[in-house]
């Protein structure tokens, strides 16, 4: 609201204004009308920055601004601006640039540290941790003050893997609703990976992908992504799985679903959906790692599929399985299995994990299979020479690129590799780089797969990564 002037008159009540009493000569008082006249001529037009506004008490008169004594915060007074209606327009404009909330735009491309001003990002599912050998601390881990205190000291890193979660979710809601038959894997990888880089802002390896996109197919489950000239195109009768991570400081999200467009795969995806929420209601800290895998494996199993009037069990497969996660390492050394047996280890406070599960409705095992895509630098790998300067120039670029974070061969071009595949197959054999093949069950099954972050925290178990659409 601009500032009422109070010594702005108009003609009309001059005389009123005027004490007769102390007017010595009529001559002052039509010298008075003169000069008033004379500004009324020179008041300016409707489209200037001269506008109306209210009396600051009741019953005052709207009172003339002249230019330049407005409230220089006041919308209304910019120049070639005089309707009130077109002032306000511009007001709440700036309003939104200055403090309101910014909206994310549809494709995504606003960052999501944009998006949320004060830096604090949401928050994941909260679950309380399970009841093991009839231990009932750990219902009262919430309330406990030395618990809370514990995790107000990793607020930062909880953060941090937030942000990256955040980043995950958009962009996966945005593909589920992007993606089409017809369309081939580069272009749906592409897109998913050049819209994950906008919101997660990536920053070298302060924050950027964790890992190629797996994209699989039907009886592949794991570890496909395309490499430069693949063709292959997405069809109506596949069942794909979407698995891609973000990473904040090397904090990572490993996240993936599973894609379908005819419904008569629906049994498998809510057979591997429930298994893996088992998974994780049964995590905690203390919890042995293979009873997860008996509780995953019995709802698994316990769902049938019927296709094309055959009937099939679906089964886990056995030899694969969720991971610890820890920062740059994807597989941090923990495994979470998905069927019975396996180690007695337990999980711990502050832990991350990847508590993922593959159903199939073939064999329930699977096999090194296909050309190679997934690459990664062996984390615990020392020193080795090399002799070829060809193997050096790659390390060189996977080190400033990637770290000890996965890649792809379209990755390399991207980072502006060139003739590198007698380079990369050193770095392989000497054991500084280890190859990931696409992993396979029998020809003609469908497998798929749901995978979540989680966050063992003093106080509770959050699903970082969980979103509305599962």
């Amino acid at each position: 609201m601009a500032t009422r002037i109070e010594e702005t008159v108009t003609n009309e009540n001059v005389h009123e204004d005027i004490d007769e009493n102390k007017i010595e000569d009529s001559n002052i008082a039509q010298e008075a009308a003169k000069k008033n006249k004379k500004k009324k001529k020179k008041k300016k037009p409707a489209n200037s920055d001269v506008v109306q506004v209210e009396g600051d008490q009741e019953g005052e008169e709207p009172a003339a601004q002249q230019n330049g004594s407005a409230d220089p915060k006041s919308e209304a007074n910019t120049e070639g601006n005089a309707d009130g209606a077109e002032g306000e327009k511009k007001k709440k404009k700036r309003n939104r640039k200055r403090g309101g909330k910014i909206n994310q735009t549809y494709p995504p491309t606003v960052p999501i540290v944009d998006l949320f001003p004060d830096k604090v990002f949401p928050i994941g599912e909260i679950q309380d941790y399970p009841v093991v050998n009839d231990d009932r601390t750990a219902k009262d881990r919430f309330t406990s003050e030395e618990k809370r205190a514990l995790d107000r000291m990793h607020n930062d890193i909880y953060n941090e893997v937030r942000l990256a979660a955040e980043a995950h979710r958009q962009t996966r809601q945005h593909i589920q609703k992007w993606i089409k038959p017809g369309m081939t894997m580069i272009e749906i990888c592409e897109e998913l990976e050049n819209t994950a880089r906008k919101l997660i802002g990536e920053d070298g390896l302060k924050a950027g992908l964790a890992f190629p996109t797996g994209c699989s197919r039907n009886h592949c489950a794991a570890h496909y992504t395309p490499n430069a000239g693949d063709k292959t195109v997405l069809e109506y009768d596949d069942v794909v799985k979407i698995d891609f991570g973000t990473h904040i400081n090397g904090r990572i999200i490993d996240c993936a679903f599973t894609h379908t467009f005819n419904p008569k795969y629906d049994k498998l995806v809510e057979a591997v959906r429930d298994a893996t929420n088992t998974g994780i209601k049964a995590a905690g800290i203390d919890v042995q790692l293979c009873d997860i895998g008996a509780q995953i494996q019995e709802v698994m199993e316990s769902y049938e599929v019927e296709l094309d009037g055959k009937t099939y069990q679906v089964k886990s497969i056995r030899n694969l399985n969720g991971h610890s996660i820890s920062p740059y390492r994807i597989h941090a050394g923990k495994t979470v299995p998905i069927v019975k047996g396996g180690e007695a280890t337990v999980m711990e406070e502050n832990e991350f994990y990847a508590i993922e599960t593959f159903g199939s409705t073939g064999r329930g095992v699977v096999h090194d299979d296909m050309e190679c895509s997934h690459y990664m630098k062996n984390y615990d790998v020392q020193y080795v020479p090399l002799r070829l300067q060809s193997s050096k120039a790659l390390l060189n670029i996977i080190n400033k690129n990637f770290g000890t974070l996965a890649f792809c061969k379209r990755w390399l071009d991207r980072a502006g590799a060139t003739k590198y595949q007698m380079a990369l197959k050193d770095l392989c054999d000497k054991g500084i780089v280890d190859y990931y093949p696409p992993l396979c069950d029998i020809k003609g099954c469908y497998t798929a797969q749901f995978e979540h972050t989680i966050m063992l925290r003093p106080t509770c178990k959050e699903v970082v990564s969980r979103g509305e659409d599962y």
